[in-house]
């Protein structure tokens, strides 16, 4: 009876396969927020609403989710999803801080420097709330940078490793493919996102690849999370760009667009343009220097491809 259950079913991990763990650990993200929707029905508000305003609720239900994945169906740590709190760990996201912000505004100089961005206008907020609104704005792409990083490369690409990784592919190959797959997910995802177009979620993609590679070479989502946050936070609460197709009401500077949307990316922002390409070019050669100055090497880690059986004190792959 091996045979029916083999294709669900992994024997040696005593646990569901990748395949199974993924749509699961979606589901669970589905139920705490269910949890969560029963006392604000009950106190009259509404679940949605509630997220829009706090947007951490979002965050800290995704949180909540995987650290159940991780112990009910992938039967690991939540730091194996890259939240090994060590000094290191802080240092490798101070990085990813500047990083992110250097990128912006070596995207904002450039196309100043061709005039395809005019500045018109600084401190800018409809309201007069600038500092609430800034703060406010700040939360939401710290939450978002921590719950996609925790998803796309902590949760999904680690177990789409550990799923690729048979007998006939290899751990090494099998993180490859985890890498682009997971990567390419997450562009696709962005096609929802206003002003959205196909160059754009192929770009995102693209950077998916960069957020990504911090994790492959350290297993960490430091640098990752620290990159998403300040990329996001500059582009449009800096400079005012679209952040994904996204308008912000304030930003420090206000500007008017007029440059070629192949390099600019148009109403969508730089992501979806040339000049973000490039941006991300460089910002992975950044990370290649970074990992290499501090650890001598830069090299994947296979054992995210790999699955430990602690019971037993071995690890299983190449199934």
């Amino acid at each position: 009876m091996h045979w029916l259950t083999f294709p669900f079913w992994n024997l040696q991990e005593r646990r569901l396969r990748a395949w199974l763990r993924i749509p699961l650990q979606l589901l669970l993200i589905g139920l705490v927020l269910s949890l969560f929707s029963i006392p604000v029905a009950w106190l009259g508000g509404d679940l949605l609403n509630l997220m829009q305003q706090i947007p951490a609720l979002l965050m800290l239900s995704v949180v909540i989710a995987v650290w159940l994945a991780g112990r009910w169906l992938d039967h690991r740590p939540f730091g194996d999803y890259g939240f090994r709190l060590t000094r290191r760990w802080w240092l490798d996201f101070v990085f990813g801080l500047f990083l992110g912000a250097f990128l912006i505004v070596g995207i904002f100089l450039l196309e100043l420097a061709a005039g395809w961005v005019a500045v018109t206008g600084v401190v800018s907020a409809p309201d007069g709330a600038f500092l609430s609104e800034i703060a406010s704005l700040f939360g939401l792409f710290v939450s978002v940078a921590i719950q996609e990083e925790l998803l796309a490369r902590g949760y999904w690409l680690r177990n789409l490793a550990e799923g690729f990784n048979l007998r006939w592919v290899g751990a090494r190959a099998a993180l490859g493919l985890a890498y682009f797959l997971s990567s390419l997910v997450f562009g696709l995802l962005h096609l929802g996102n206003p002003n959205a177009t196909w160059a754009g979620a192929f770009n995102v993609a693209l950077a998916g690849l960069v957020l990504g590679l911090p994790y492959i070479l350290t297993g960490q989502l430091a640098a990752s999370i620290g990159l998403h946050l300040t990329w996001n936070f500059f582009m449009g609460c800096v400079f005012g760009f679209p952040v994904s197709g996204l308008g912000l009401p304030v930003s420090f500077v206000t500007v008017e667009m007029s440059g070629p949307r192949f390099w600019t990316g148009g109403a969508f922002g730089p992501e979806a343009g040339l000049v973000g390409v490039l941006a991300l070019g460089v910002g992975a050669l950044l990370i290649l220097a970074w990992f290499y100055a501090l650890d001598r090497r830069v090299a994947p880690r296979l054992e995210l491809a790999q699955y430990f059986v602690e019971d037993k004190g071995s690890v299983i792959d190449g199934r």
